[in-house]
């Protein structure tokens, strides 16, 4: 059983995806506006997010984005739009999967269950003495719990799952800061995130910048 948030706009459509979602066990909640939606992924924490792209606030392309900003939450796309050029781009931009209507009730939840076996198993991050359970949001560095806040967990979580690999800054800023490119804000959470993993920037264990590019996250030598 999991917790879907339904981003549906239709309310025909709506009620039968509900419908057919809790008669697979899940438990969901409908939207039909993209702020709903926010709002909801902001004060709870879903398994999964069913996301329409014809929003009448918002589009859903824009309101992928602004989820991203704020939760890891898988998002499944639900849409008419079948533009392959439109597909890849939302994929790239952080959607787990993208579903063409019309699909059946079926079809749309073998989808979610693979979403969710996908983020299960991507759940639990071990590099070298860091553990990070993602669906806990719990950090754990060589025996002992970190006490972080919202956007350290959200910047430690992104960076170890892509451990090894030199992400750009400005992706974790349009990431992890969509409305707010400033590099200082950055910076400022990488010093406190290292200081709570007891290393230094000049000394990093965990956390290297590499100038002018970007931070990689790997396990001490």
């Amino acid at each position: 059983m999991a917790s879907v948030l339904l981003v549906e706009d239709d309310p025909v459509v709506r009620a039968a995806v509900v419908r057919a979602l809790t008669g697979q066990g899940h438990i969901v909640h409908g939207v039909a506006l993209a702020i709903e939606a926010l709002r909801e992924v902001t004060a709870h924490d879903y398994d999964v997010v069913v996301l329409d792209l014809g929003l009448p606030d918002l589009d859903g392309g824009d309101a992928l984005r602004m989820i991203r900003g704020v939760t890891n939450t898988p998002v499944v796309i639900a849409t008419a739009r079948d533009d392959e050029g439109e597909i890849v781009r939302l994929l790239n931009a952080g959607a787990d999967d993208y579903l063409v209507k019309p699909f059946s009730s079926e079809h749309l939840g073998a989808r979610v269950q693979a979403v969710l076996r996908r983020a299960r198993d991507s759940k639990q991050l071990v590099i070298g003495g860091l553990e990070i359970d993602v669906a806990l949001r719990r950090a754990v560095v060589d025996g002992t719990e970190l006490s972080l806040t919202h956007k350290e967990f959200e910047l430690l979580s992104f960076l170890a799952a892509r451990q090894g690999e030199v992400v750009p800054r400005a992706e974790i800023l349009a990431s992890l800061w969509p409305s707010h490119r400033d590099d200082q804000t950055l910076d400022v959470h990488l010093s406190w995130l290292r200081r709570k993993l007891g290393e230094r920037a000049a000394q990093p264990r965990y956390l290297h910048t590499v100038r002018g590019v970007g931070v990689r996250l790997v396990a001490p030598r």
